[in-house]
C-alpha cells in the first residue's frame, strides 16, 4: 500500500527521498509529500495525484536543499479522498512534527476528539494527523521525539507504520511499526527507513528486520532499535541479494513485460538448492520435524487475490501426492468463520510480500488455535515468515508490477516441492518418485522460455480484442484455477469484465452468458487425462455452437481440439500437474498486451496497490 521513506546522512535529505519514493510508485498511491529538516525548522510539501506533481512543486518551492534528515510519502486513501489536504505527512499545530503512516489507526476518531476538546486544530479527514498531535503533546512535555512515539504507540489500535521527524532534533528519525512493513536500510555515516528494501537499495543492501511493537532511530552514527516499552530489542541484520537493476526496467517498457520474461530465471531460481547431498528434498529454512509432519491430518491454503489461485492449484497436487484432505480458504474469510483446526492441522499462508494484512491475520489466528503454520514468500525479513513455523522462500527477486506474474509461478513451484516434501516425509511416495517429479519440475524454467518465445500471435490476438466488452475463460482439473488467474489478469489491467468458470459448470448457469463473437479463452488439459480432455472439448463444441469465438490453449500435438479453435494457441506438454506453469503465460501476455491497446499502465493499475497491508 502506502509507500514510506525516511532518511538521515551526508546527503540532500530530498533528493534520497524522492528517488525512494519513485522506486515505491508501483506499491500504487494518490498523493505524495515529503519534509525535510532543516536551520531548524520543517519544511513540508504535498500534493494530491502522481509523484510528478510533487517534484512540479519543489520545483517552484523555496524548499531548501541543506537538509539532511526528511521523510516522504506515497499516499492510498483509507480516510478522505485523495487531495492535497489529506496527503501526507501531516503535522502538528506548531509545525515542529511531521508524520507519515501506513495502515489504519482503528481508534482515532475517539482521539480525534480528546485532542479537539483540548484545543487542537486538525486540518484533514485523515487518521494519520491525530498522531501528529499527540506527538506534539509529548514533546511539549519535555519528551524526547523517541520517547513520545513509544508514547503515542501505547495509545494506538489498528495496524500502522509511523515515521516522524521533529524541528527540535533535527538529525534524528524515527519509526515504528505493528502489523505494518517497515524495514531499515544501513549504511556508510547514513541510514534508511522505508516500507520496502527497493527504496533504498541504490544506497545499501545491508538490512534490518523490525519486530513487532518497535521504535527505531535513526541518525547518522547508527539505529537503536528498542520495543514500545522503551527496552532494548534484539535486531536481525541480513543482506538483500538482489541490487539496483532488479528493480528498474532493464529496457522494457513495463516491469510487467520484464517480469513476464525474468520467469525462466525465476523459477529456476526457487529450485536451486532444494535436493540434498543425499538425494533427497530438502526446504530451507523449514523449522517443523519430521514427526510433526507425520502427524498431520488436514492442510487448509490461506492467501488472497493471484496467491489464493496459487493455492487452489496446490490443493490439487497435495492431496494427489500426500493423500491429506487439503482446503484451501480467502484469507480475508478465514477467521471469520470460526475454522476448525487442531494440533494436527497444518497452514499453509502464500503471500509474495509477506506483508498481506489478512493473510497474516489468518496466520496469527492459526497460531492462537495451535495450528502449524508454513509460509510461502518472496521477501526476506518480512512479517509472516517470521511468525510461521517454517518459510520456503520463493527467490525471485523484486516483484515490482502490480498484477503479480513471476511470483505466481514461483509460488505454485513452492507449493509443488511442499506437496512433494511432505509425499517425501510420509511416506506416500517412493524416493525415486519424488526425485523424478522433482526433476520434471527442473526442466520447468525451458518449458516457460519456449511459451515465450512463441507468444507474439497472442499479442496480435489480444491487440484484436481491444475493444471487447467482457471475456470469459474456461478450465478443468487444474485449468479451472487458470482460468479465475487469466480473467483476474484481464480485470486488473484492462478494466474489463471477465469471468473464469469450471468448464462442467457451463450448462448450470453460465452458459446463459455466450453471445456471438463472445470471446472464451479455453485451457485444455493434457491428454493424458484423456476423461478431462475430451469433456473439455465437448465444452467448445458447446460454446461453440452459440456462437462464441473460441480461444482454446492446448498441448503441442493435441490435434482433437484443433477443428473447434478459431484461435489456437500451443504450449508445451508437461504432466497434467505442472500444466498451470505453462499455460498461464500466454494469459499474462493476453492480459498485458489488451490492457496497453485500451490505453492502460499495465504497471500501476487503477485503485490497486502491489501489497494490501490493511484488512
Amino acid at each position: 500500500m502506502c509507500g514510506i521513506v525516511g532518511y538521515v546522512g551526508s546527503q540532500p535529505a530530498l533528493d534520497v527521498v524522492i528517488d525512494g519514493l519513485s522506486r515505491l510508485e508501483y506499491r500504487g498511491y494518490d498523493s505524495a509529500g515529503t519534509a525535510v529538516s532543516a536551520d531548524g525548522k520543517l519544511t513540508v510539501t504535498k500534493r494530491a495525484g502522481k509523484l510528478a506533481n510533487l517534484r512540479e512543486a519543489l520545483a517552484g518551492a523555496d524548499h531548501s536543499d541543506t537538509g539532511r534528515s526528511g521523510i516522504g510519502h506515497t499516499r492510498w486513501a483509507t480516510h478522505g479522498p485523495p487531495n492535497d489536504r489529506n496527503a501526507h505527512p501531516h503535522t502538528d499545530c506548531t509545525g515542529a512534527v511531521a508524520v507519515v503512516h501506513n495502515g489504519i489507526i482503528e481508534n482515532f476518531a475517539a482521539l480525534r476528539l480528546e485532542l479537539e476538546g483540548r484545543g487542537h486544530e486538525l486540518s484533514s479527514d485523515t487518521d494519520t494527523e491525530a498522531v501528529a498531535h499527540l506527538l506534539e503533546e509529548e514533546v511539549a512535555k519535555g519528551a524526547s521525539l523517541a520517547d513520545a512515539m513509544r508514547r503515542v504507540c501505547l495509545r494506538l489500535e489498528g495496524a500502522f507504520t509511523l515515521v516522524a521527524v521533529y524541528s527540535g532534533e533535527p538529525d534524528l528519525v524515527v519509526g515504528a511499526r505493528r502489523n505494518s512493513p517497515l524495514v531499515v536500510g544501513v549504511g556508510a555515516g547514513e541510514n534508511f527507513l522505508a516500507s520496502d528494501v527497493a527504496a533504498f537499495i541504490a544506497h545499501t543492501r545491508d538490512a534490518i528486520e523490525l519486530g513487532q511493537d518497535q521504535v527505531v532511530e535513526l541518525r547518522r552514527s547508527g539505529v537503536t532499535v528498542t520495543g514500545f516499552d522503551g527496552k532494548p530489542a534484539d535486531v536481525k541484520e541480513y543482506h538483500v541479494d538482489w541490487d539496483v537493476s532488479a528493480a528498474e526496467k532493464g529496457g522494457h517498457d513495463y516491469f510487467m513485460l520484464k517480469e513476464i520474461a525474468e520467469q525462466p530465471r525465476a523459477v529456476a531460481e526457487t529450485l536451486l538448492g532444494r535436493i540434498g547431498a543425499d538425494g533427497r528434498l530438502s526446504l530451507d529454512e523449514m523449522r517443523l520435524t519430521d514427526d510433526e509432519l507425520r502427524d498431520i491430518d488436514k492442510i487448509i491454503i490461506v492467501a488472497c487475490g493471484t496467491a489464493y489461485h496459487a493455492g487452489l492449484i496446490a490443493k490439487y497436487a497435495i492431496e494427489h501426492w500426500t493423500q491429506l484432505p487439503c482446503e484451501v480458504e480467502l484469507a480475508s474469510e478465514f477467521r471469520y468463520r470460526d475454522p476448525i483446526l487442531t494440533r494436527s492441522t497444518l497452514v499453509i499462508a502464500i503471500s509474495q510480500s509477506g506483508e498481506t494484512m489478512d493473510t497474516l491475520m489468518a496466520v496469527r489466528h492459526a497460531r492462537e488455535q495451535r495450528a502449524s503454520v508454513l509460509g510461502i514468500c518472496n521477501v526476506n525479513g518480512s512479517t509472516i515468515p517470521r511468525e510461521c513455523d517454517g518459510v520456503l522462500y520463493t527467490h525471485a527477486g523484486p516483484e515490482i508490477a502490480v498484477a503479480s506474474t513471476k511470483a505466481f509461478l514461483t509460488q505454485l513451484i513452492a507449493v509443488y516441492l511442499i506437496a512433494l516434501y511432505l509425499a517425501q516425509v510420509r511416506g506416500t511416495k517412493w524416493g525415486d518418485e519424488v526425485f523424478a517429479m522433482i526433476q520434471l519440475l527442473g526442466t520447468m524454467p525451458q518449458k516457460v522460455e519456449q511459451v515465450l518465445e512463441t507468444v507474439e500471435p497472442v499479442r496480435d490476438l489480444a491487440r484484436s480484442l481491444a475493444g471487447e466488452r467482457c471475456v470469459l475463460f474456461l478450465g478443468r482439473h487444474v485449468g479451472f484455477p487458470v482460468a479465475l488467474e487469466g480473467a483476474l489478469k484481464l480485470k486488473e489491467l484492462a478494466y474489463m469484465h471477465a469471468e473464469g468458470f469450471a468448464a462442467g459448470e457451463l450448462k448450470h448457469g453460465p452458459i446463459a452468458l455466450i453471445e456471438q463473437d463472445l470471446p472464451v479463452v479455453v485451457i485444455v488439459p493434457s491428454r493424458a487425462r484423456p476423461v478431462l480432455h475430451d469433456k473439455i472439448v465437448s465444452n467448445i463444441q458447446e460454446i461453440r455452437a452459440r456462437g462464441a469465438r473460441t480461444i482454446v490453449i492446448a498441448e503441442e500435438g493435441d490435434e482433437a481440439v484443433a477443428p473447434y479453435a478459431d484461435t489456437l494457441i500451443r504450449v508445451p506438454a508437461v504432466p497434467t500437474l505442472l500444466q498451470p506453469l505453462v499455460a498461464t503465460v500466454p494469459l499474462q501476455v493476453f492480459a498485458c498486451e489488451l490492457a496497453t491497446a485500451r490505453g492502460h499502465d499495465v504497471d500501476q493499475p487503477r485503485n490497486l496497490a502491489k501489497s494490501v497491508t490493511v484488512e
